[in-house]
């Protein structure tokens, strides 16, 4: 079965499609990909899951990709003596090591790292941005805070400290823990929470060793400021645009999203947007005007995937979510001025013979009209550098590594199919021939372009381009 858009859909599972049937309807509907969410999920249940989308993938034939997220560092404030108090503005609030409840004039932080990172002039947001304090005087065990935006605040609300560099690993033990489970259980993607700098995707990697490709989740202030240094380290990218949200200027994430799309693209690394793009869809069966906009525009822009959080995996409508997706992403890429906007978009070729190879396979498939690119790829990089030019033509990998083509399920356009390498440049003609009929991309009398590397079986060596006809025996000549 193939998808009739480029772009991908990203599923997370939950309470509402943690069973084998929805998890499948989930997949037909449109879900390339499933996001299992480690901060509501046990080793077992992740194992169960992993194991359930693995029995969905025999029953329909293709490859499905699965992402584990880590929840990464949970800061809070301690509890308060008498429940809830409500902070005025412009009162004095003090946060403090003392670890007594709290009262409407303090309250424990019991995170010493912050308390020794804050500075004046610092904020700190509470409770996902709804009450704001900026530090006037900070200690080593103190710091005394003017309340900017006030109101309720009650026990262990969450805070976001957006001026501050925090002296923590992105991997808390548990997210150790998880990582270790994930890895185990055989996720082809680790999403990385609270990345600040590059050196927290340097821990995950090299407890990885490449059994996963990892994903920097970009939703703090820090990480834009180093954005290219952690797109060099990173394999992909999500737009985490609810904590960005929080912690910046709700109108800077729009042109952050634009942003930090365009910079993954460059890169050749997969980007995902995601939080909330379907968000009435928890409770409502059709979408708002507003929110098919936002996603059209993630679409438009040429995001490799979209993804959906508490709408497939809490919601009433999972499926019809997943769905309403799917039909929007493919009405956005039947627009005639969609390939166009793709196009204004594309970066050049970087100075190396597998960009060389690549750009040179877009312009032959444009100009000829090709009906499919077929890549050979080993570890995916050559498929992912591929889509990078966003080809007209369909665009599929050849994998024979089957967690290779499972990635692949998060990259733009890319069709990927699990098979055997080639033996030699006939074999590879052969191949790609009839994993293009059978898989509906080509028809007798079409031409197709065959990517691949001489010595066949040999990773990352991409050296290759074979234009090939189709021909009516099912054979392929060129």
């Amino acid at each position: 079965m193939k998808r009739e858009r480029r772009a991908k859909i990203l599923a997370t599972l939950g309470p509402a499609s943690s069973e084998r049937d929805v998890i499948e309807r989930l997949w037909r509907a449109g879900a390339d990909c499933f996001r299992i969410n480690m901060s509501h999920t046990s080793h077992d249940a992740l194992r169960r899951l992993v194991g359930l989308i693995r029995e969905v993938e025999k029953t329909v034939g293709r490859p499905i990709g699965v992402l584990a997220d880590l929840q990464g560092p949970k800061l809070r404030i301690g509890r308060f003596a008498e429940g809830p108090v409500t902070l005025a503005d412009g009162a004095t609030f003090v946060l403090d090591s003392d670890d007594k409840p709290g009262d409407v004039g303090r309250v424990t932080l019991p995170h010493p790292e912050i308390l020794r990172s804050l500075a004046p002039g610092h904020r700190l947001l509470l409770d996902d941005g709804k009450v704001r304090l900026v530090v006037t005087k900070a200690g080593q065990k103190r710091a005394v805070t003017r309340v900017e935006i006030g109101g309720k605040l009650s026990d262990r609300k969450g805070v976001s400290c957006p001026d501050t560099t925090l002296p923590v690993s992105a991997l808390t033990p548990k997210d150790r823990s998880d990582l270790d489970a994930a890895l185990d259980a055989g996720a082809d993607w680790i999403a990385l929470s609270f990345v600040q700098r590059p050196d927290d995707l340097a821990e995950v990697r090299k407890i990885a060793r490449g059994r996963a490709l990892v994903m920097a989740k970009i939703e703090k202030p820090q990480a834009i400021e180093r954005l290219d240094e952690i797109i060099e380290l990173a394999d992909a990218l999500m737009v985490a645009r609810g904590d960005l949200g929080v912690e910046m200027p709700l109108e800077a994430v729009p042109g952050l999203q634009k942003r930090i799309s365009r910079a993954a693209r460059k890169a050749g690394r997969p980007v995902v947007v995601a939080t909330q793009m379907l968000e009435s869809m928890i409770s409502a069966p059709v979408p708002t005007r507003a929110e098919v906009s936002d996603v059209a525009t993630a679409v438009f822009e040429g995001a490799d995937a979209v993804m959906l959080s508490a709408e497939s995996a809490a919601g009433a409508f999972p499926v019809e979510a997943v769905a309403t997706m799917n039909r929007i992403a493919e009405a956005v890429e039947r627009e005639s001025f969609y390939r166009g906007i793709l196009q204004a978009q594309r970066p050049e070729p970087e100075a190396t013979g597998n960009d060389a190879i690549c750009a040179a396979a877009r312009q032959i498939a444009e100009t000829l009209n090709v009906a499919a690119i077929v890549c050979y790829t080993a570890k995916g990089t050559t498929a992912m550098r591929a889509a990078r030019e966003r080809p007209a033509s369909a665009l599929i990998g050849l994998s024979p590594v089957p967690q290779t083509a499972r990635r692949l399920s998060l990259v733009w356009g890319v069709h990927a199919v699990i098979g055997d390498d080639a033996r030699d440049q006939e074999d590879m003609v052969e191949k790609a021939n009839r994993v293009v009929v059978a898989e509906g991309f080509a028809k007798p009398g079409q031409r197709i372009l065959i990517m691949a590397g001489v010595p066949f079986g040999t990773p990352g060596a991409t050296n290759l381009l074979r234009l090939a006809f189709v021909s009516a025996d099912g054979s392929a000549g060129g």
